[in-house]
């Protein structure tokens, strides 16, 4: 989707001497975003430069998509210009990258970033890769292009500068299809658009590419399979394969006779929905089925991205959140795989959202509508912010109001992947959200639970189970505060902040962000970098993961009173429960939610503590 649609001769006509102030206007109103006022000025001072070198190349009516909005996505090109094909007569489309950088070089350490005078020592992406890659990603996703790849160029325009000044920017640039222009190519550039457009209006262009169908090529399913089935070998055992074959009658069926159906896997940790999920992407992109992966988790996708699609950008793009489903066209993909389902809210629309798009419609049927076969996995008891929805009765209502027919597949009787069915069982107890009451551990084989006497002690057991080749990590309630990296004395880049601090133990939560804070890793890789055990991670990065050795520090929200374990909402620092919307029953529910989760993610073995002496007491009787 564009914001701003031009001809080069109307975007220099006086009466468009505004065009910065219109174009920052509609972003607010698409996308909610406050423009800068740098960010006008380059407007200003870039796209005349490339209206005036469309006019020179006698190509005034090729039209200029401002700010185009890559679909399913928050990327944004700077322009993508539509026209006719002067070879062919066809459509023919080049996505533009406007750099105002006069002095830019290539980064030692990886060729594929430069280093940019005015913009300090953090590397950026080449902006050739970065345009190629939005030709890429355009090509995989508009059915418009699907039997057209030679429609679609890439220019990186660094106008302000020499080519001397750029000049080993070049060496990256080796797709026939991409280019790199300066200042002092600035002719060469006219040429070359002159080449490829003919002298043409650029309008049905344009509308063919706004209005076309959005889903993943064959190629890029082609891809993904391979991807895929490179990285993992998945065996699906009783009712994974039951659930997964499931889908796939669904699917086969939905193609044969214009049927739609919903279906619902529910499961606890480890019973194995991620692997059926992934089994399911990767069979129907083999098989050449539109499907996508979408979760609502940060953490998870990322990882999904940097594990599952390693080495592959085309493949990552996969991988979806919920909300990008806004503006998706009904049953425009064959199947979408909800993952962590439990994490649907209830609507998508957020403070960023333009006005538009807050239709108050509700997350859940914005998924539905998206494929023929919309398929959900979750586990109703890892509800833990709210506005959360994702269960089973509630897809249910939404898929039967719509007419459709929902199939339910449960793993729970399926054993785990890892861990213990047995002590799912007991935490549910524990916390009191199972039947009966809580009961001692008696054992599992194979999974072992045990009480620490300390922090120090939970850390320095998990630190040896470390050594020894398994994976662990440290997660605890949000009960303490959890700051911004600051710079300590003598420190001359900002660290983390040991926040969770008990008697003499301090450690610093997980990092908040997406950037590695020292030997921190982001937060989406908390649990699979080996530099995340040195932090404490809260539920909202470590929710979808799992790991051998868990260590789980229980804090002052929930502690044991009167015979029974009771939750504190306000010994709670976690900012999604302070809101007067969230009543105290829903607290308690979402309190207990999240330490079901936290102490479920062991694989092989938990351990745990509690910072409060009379609950400690009590955990005793139930861990000897």
């Amino acid at each position: 989707m564009t914001v701003v649609r031009h001809t080069a001769e109307s975007l220099l006509s006086p009466v468009e001497r505004h065009f910065a102030d219109v174009i920052a206007e509609q972003l607010r109103m698409r996308d909610g975003l406050t423009v800068s006022d740098s960010e006008r000025r380059a407007w200003r001072r870039s796209l005349p430069v490339l209206a005036e070198d469309l006019l020179a190349a006698g190509l005034g009516q090729v039209e200029m998509l401002i700010e185009y909005r890559l679909p399913l996505t928050s990327k944004r090109a700077d322009v993508v210009l539509a026209g006719v094909d002067r070879r062919t007569g066809g459509d023919l489309y080049v996505v533009v990258e406007l750099k105002q950088w006069s002095h830019v070089e290539v980064w030692d350490e990886d060729p594929r970033k430069v280093l940019v005078n005015t913009m300090g020592d953090r590397p950026k992406l080449h902006p050739s890769l970065q345009a190629e890659g939005y030709t890429r990603y355009l090509f995989d996703f508009l059915t418009v292009l699907a039997e057209h790849p030679d429609a679609v160029h890439a220019v990186a325009y660094l106008h302000n500068a020499a080519r001397g000044d750029v000049a080993d920017l070049y060496d990256t640039v080796t797709d026939q299809r991409t280019r790199l222009f300066t200042q002092t190519t600035r002719g060469g550039f006219v040429d070359y658009l002159r080449d490829l457009f003919a002298p043409e209006p650029g309008r049905g262009a344009a509308d063919r590419l706004l209005s076309s169908e959005v889903r993943p090529s064959r190629q890029l399913l082609k891809v993904a399979a391979a991807e895929i089935k490179e990285r993992e070998q998945f065996v699906l055992l009783d009712e994974q394969r039951l659930a997964y074959e499931i889908v796939m009658h669904e699917v086969d069926k939905a193609r044969r006779s214009d049927h739609k159906t919903v279906v619902v896997i529910t499961g606890g940790p480890g019973s194995g929905k991620s692997v059926i999920a992934l089994s399911l992407l990767g069979e129907l992109s083999r098989r050449g089925v539109s499907a996508l992966h979408a979760t609502g988790s940060r953490s998870f996708t990322q990882t999904m991205r940097r594990h599952v699609a390693k080495g592959s950008t085309r493949t990552k793009a996969m991988f979806k959140y919920f909300n990008n489903f806004m503006e998706a066209e009904k049953n425009a993909l064959d199947v979408l795989i909800c993952d962590e389902a439990h994490r649907i809210r209830k609507v998508s629309a957020n403070q960023y959202t333009p006005a538009r798009l807050r239709t108050g419609r509700p997350q859940v049927e914005e998924l539905i509508d998206a494929a023929r076969v919309p398929v959900f996995l979750l586990d109703g008891q890892q509800n833990v912010r709210p506005g959360e929805m994702g269960t089973l009765d509630e897809i249910r209502t939404h898929a039967e109001s719509k007419g459709l027919d929902v199939i339910h597949v449960s793993l729970d009787e399926q054993f785990r992947c890892g861990g213990s069915r047995k002590y799912e069982e007991w935490v549910l107890k524990l916390l009191g959200l199972h039947d009966a009451a809580p009961e001692p551990w008696d054992g599992d084989d194979g999974f072992e639970v045990s009480l620490a006497d300390s922090p120090f002690e939970l850390e320095s057991v998990l630190n040896e189970h470390l050594k020894a080749g398994y994976s662990a990590r440290m997660t605890a309630g949000f009960c303490w505060p959890w700051s911004d990296p600051r710079k300590g004395p003598g420190q001359y880049e900002p660290a983390l902040v040991p926040d969770v601090q008990i008697g003499e133990w301090r450690r610093p939560w997980n990092v908040k962000g997406d950037r590695a804070i020292g030997d921190a890793p982001p937060s989406e890789l908390w649990a699979t970098n080996p530099g995340g055990f040195d932090q404490v991670g809260c539920v909202y990065t470590a929710q979808g993961f799992e790991y051998d050795w868990n260590g789980v520090i229980i804090g002052p929200d929930l502690v044991y009173r009167d015979g029974r374990l009771i939750t504190r909402r306000a010994e709670s620092r976690d900012p999604a429960l302070k809101p007067k919307t969230v009543t105290d029953t829903d607290a308690d529910t979402l309190i207990r939610n999240t330490y079901k989760v936290l102490l479920t993610r062991g694989m092989v073995g938990t351990l745990i503590y509690s910072v409060d002496p009379e609950t400690q007491t009590y955990l005793t009787t139930l861990l000897p």
